[in-house]
């Protein structure tokens, strides 16, 4: 069995102020990763890594997504080297190409969010490489672009996507995949599968492998399945699906096992928006889950 990275995953439904103490909490329970995420019209992601990087030592820390369409791909690109330098070898840039209807709402929506995608990925990793980067796309227009402060070190560049061809974009283009929150082993199996599907086809070899990330609702307590079974629907799904887990340390590990089995590399936990205790919600998954998975 793989044992993946285990992380918290710090979600929009938790107010901005509360990151700091859940970053440090994080580090201290001895999680691996924290995930941020940049959801219209909540949050901004580069921000939030931006202080937990501050606040934290060792904990890796992930952006899932920034939209492609918000973002100029300079104006990314100078953000994330920044970060990179500061915080060397603990941060993972996530891109992907938004929801569309916030996209539309934003004003930014496109008629071919993959092709954006592909076009903003491919001069973003260039970019990041320290590369002079002149190209003419139909999206991503850059003339002899390149930054004066590139990382010191390659930073992970992962896609986000949902459709076949945005998996299998994720898989040619991407160091990894990061997956929607609201899946269940079978659904992350297909997706990994769609994600090498992309990488053998981009010359890297046939069955090659690709890092997958995936989200795990989950709560414990004497009222944990009926809190998870409140919370799945909010994000699209129904619930007794076999989407989440509600229960002790061992039915939470368990979960997450079966996400690594079914390919992810690395699991983050999402709290329930009414986890009334976030920081020892934390503490638990350090304490109790981590032991638990294998090869820890």
């Amino acid at each position: 069995m793989t044992t993946p990275r285990l992380g918290i995953a710090f979600v929009p439904t938790h107010a901005p102020e509360s990151l700091r103490r859940l970053a440090t909490t994080a580090e201290e329970a001895g999680l691996d990763d924290l995930w941020v995420w940049e959801d219209c019209f909540k949050q901004s992601g580069l921000a939030s890594a931006a202080a937990a990087l501050a606040w934290t030592e060792r904990v890796r820390v992930g952006i899932g997504l920034m939209p492609a369409p918000l973002r100029s791909t300079a104006i990314t690109a100078m953000e994330v080297a920044t970060l990179a330098r500061m915080f060397p070898g603990r941060l993972v840039a996530g891109v992907g190409h938004g929801v569309q209807e916030w996209m539309g709402q934003a004003g930014v929506r496109v008629a071919s969010p993959l092709t954006l995608l592909r076009e903003h990925a491919t001069a973003l990793r260039s970019l990041l490489a320290g590369e002079e980067v002149t190209t003419a796309g139909r999206y991503v227009t850059l003339d002899a672009v390149r930054l004066d402060w590139p990382p010191t070190e390659p930073v992970p560049l992962w896609l986000g996507g949902v459709g076949p061809r945005s998996l299998a974009l994720a898989g040619e283009l991407g160091d990894g995949l990061i997956l929607a929150n609201a899946l269940t082993p079978t659904d992350v199996r297909a997706a990994a599968a769609a994600a090498r599907g992309g990488r053998d086809g981009n010359g890297a070899g046939a069955g090659s492998d690709v890092d997958v990330h995936a989200t795990l609702i989950a709560a414990t307590g004497p009222d944990a399945q009926e809190r998870v079974d409140r919370e799945v629907p909010l994000w699209g799904k129904e619930a007794g699906q076999g989407i989440g887990a509600g229960g002790d340390a061992a039915t939470i590990a368990a979960a997450v096992q079966a996400l690594a089995d079914a390919g992810a590399t690395a699991v983050a936990v999402q709290p329930t928006a009414d986890e009334p205790d976030v920081e020892e919600f934390v503490r638990f998954l350090g304490r109790e889950v981590v032991p638990l998975l294998s090869d820890r």
